[in-house]
Parts: C-alpha cells; sequence; structure tokens
C-alpha cells in the first residue's frame, strides 16, 4: 500500500484540504468531484462524470426504497440522484464544512438526503441499516482503511451490498513510480494511502464479504485528467481569484496544482489504475 512519506494524513487536513480547495474545486470540475466514466469516448466531461454516478447506482441495486449509505458523499450531487433519480433513502457524510453545507442548502425536499458534518468511521450509525453502502473515492482518504470494511459490513443488512469506487497503484509499483508519482500524489491529495486492486479485495474478503468484484476502469475514466488540466489552466489564466490565491505563498494546499499534471502521467505510465469494487454481505 503506497503512503506518503511525510506524517500520516488525518481526517481534519482532509477537511481543510477540500474546504480550501472548494473553489477550485467547483470551478473545474463542478459538483460532482469524480471522475467522468467514457463509455462512447464522445459524451462530454459533464455527461461521463453522471455515467459513473449511475454505474455505482446500478451495481449497488438501487431502486425505491432501498436505503443507502454514501461514504464520504462531497457536495452531495451523486446521493441527490441516487434519491431524486433512483427513489432510494439516503444518509450522506462527508468531513469538509464547505461540502456539507453546499449539500444541505441543495437538499430541500422530503425525500432528499440526509447528510452529516462527521468522520463516517466514528458516527456509529445504525447496524444492519443500510441496503447499500456507496464509496466514490473516498476510502482514499481513510487513515485506517481496513476499518472501513468491518464498519460497512456492521451498516449492511444480510444481503445488503457494498460499492466502492476508487484510486489504485499497479499492483507492484517500482520504486521510481512510488517516489516521485504515487507517494507525491498521496500528500498533495491528502491520501492517507493508496492501495492496489488486490488490496482491496483482501480487505473485503477479510471483512467477511462474499462475491467481491473488481472492474478495471482505468481506459475509461483517464480522460478526466487531460480535461482537468486544460479547464485548470483556463481557470487560472481567466479567474483573477483563484489565480491571486494560487500564487499566495499563505495558502498552504496550492501544492495541489501540481498534481493535476502527476496524476495524469500516473496514469499515462500505467503507475495509477482505478476500479469498481462491489461485495455482498
Amino acid at each position: 500500500m503506497i503512503r506518503p512519506r511525510a506524517i500520516p494524513i488525518k481526517s481534519e487536513w482532509v477537511a481543510a484540504h477540500d474546504d480550501d480547495l472548494d473553489p477550485f474545486y467547483r470551478a473545474i470540475w463542478g459538483h460532482h468531484i469524480h471522475h467522468g466514466y467514457w463509455i462512447t469516448g464522445k459524451e462530454s466531461a459533464e455527461q461521463a462524470v453522471l455515467n459513473l454516478t449511475h454505474l455505482v447506482a446500478q451495481q449497488a441495486g438501487m431502486d425505491t426504497g432501498v436505503r443507502v449509505c454514501d461514504f464520504g458523499c462531497g457536495y452531495g450531487a451523486s446521493a441527490m440522484i441516487f434519491a431524486r433519480t433512483y427513489g432510494a433513502q439516503v444518509v450522506g457524510i462527508t468531513v469538509a464544512k464547505s461540502q456539507y453545507e453546499f449539500a444541505k442548502s441543495q437538499s430541500q425536499g422530503a425525500s432528499d438526503p440526509r447528510f452529516f458534518l462527521c468522520d463516517g468511521l466514528d458516527i456509529r450509525l445504525q447496524a444492519n441499516s443500510f441496503d447499500a453502502v456507496v464509496a466514490i473515492e473516498s476510502s482514499e482518504h481513510l487513515q485506517d482503511k481496513p476499518k472501513f470494511f468491518p464498519e460497512t459490513f456492521r451498516l449492511l443488512r444480510p444481503g445488503g451490498r457494498v460499492v466502492v469506487a476508487a484510486w489504485l497503484s499497479r499492483d507492484r509499483p517500482r520504486s521510481w513510480e512510488s517516489k516521485y508519482l504515487l507517494e507525491p500524489i498521496c500528500a498533495e491529495g491528502r491520501l492517507a494511502s493508496m492501495a492496489s486492486a488486490q488490496e482491496y479485495l483482501t480487505m473485503l474478503i477479510r471483512a467477511g464479504f462474499s462475491e467481491a468484484r473488481f472492474q478495471d476502469l482505468t481506459a475509461r475514466v483517464q480522460k478526466t485528467w487531460s480535461i482537468c488540466a486544460r479547464r485548470s489552466l483556463r481557470a487560472i489564466l481567466t479567474q483573477p481569484s483563484l489565480r491571486s490565491r494560487l500564487w499566495d505563498p499563505g495558502f498552504s494546499h496550492r501544492v495541489f496544482a501540481k498534481t493535476v499534471p502527476r496524476i495524469w502521467l500516473a496514469y499515462k505510465t500505467g503507475s495509477m489504475r482505478y476500479g469498481l469494487f462491489s461485495a455482498l454481505k
């Protein structure tokens, strides 16, 4: 498992990172802060992002009345689709105050998701209370990643399903890939660790899940980062407020600007992968 060489990433640092970069995330990628998934290759980035959301929903078996926990829900955009398009009863969890406040502002109907601002591993929701737990690019931030899967197992009713979309390292990264690509990506992106596909599958099995499956989506999502690179450059050139923030030496998270081209390169070299995991309780 790849970990940043600096001191361990804490959940409050993840929250500060997301809050500080909130204007950049929304200006560059919108409210769905996860990869796009290109099926035909001709979709817009916005449609590709929705494609991934729907793929997760389908894998989780979402339908009217299905109880869903969206672990690391970000701005709540995916949770809204789960509730409004599929009719699921959704609880969304995020550690970032800016994301929580935006999600709450968009949730106005009785059937809309309920959102909580907290560490998902500490909230202790009721056992056997969900039909599905989904985590879209949030497990990477967890300091105690192996703890996530037993907690997910506890939350699910018998027959419930977990679905995780995750950034991954290759199975056996070379030393230069770890040192110059993967470890810096973890540090700059506030990822506590980056696991391989096999490590995720092992954690699922050890937690008690059955029918653990992995889909490699790398080829269909990596276009995300060439688009992000172009949009980042355009935003810096055309939006003075973002540019001044990025050049501010007191802005501790400006190093994230280096991460966009680094992730692009990590995908190009095969150092990084992206996958979708599902398993049954």
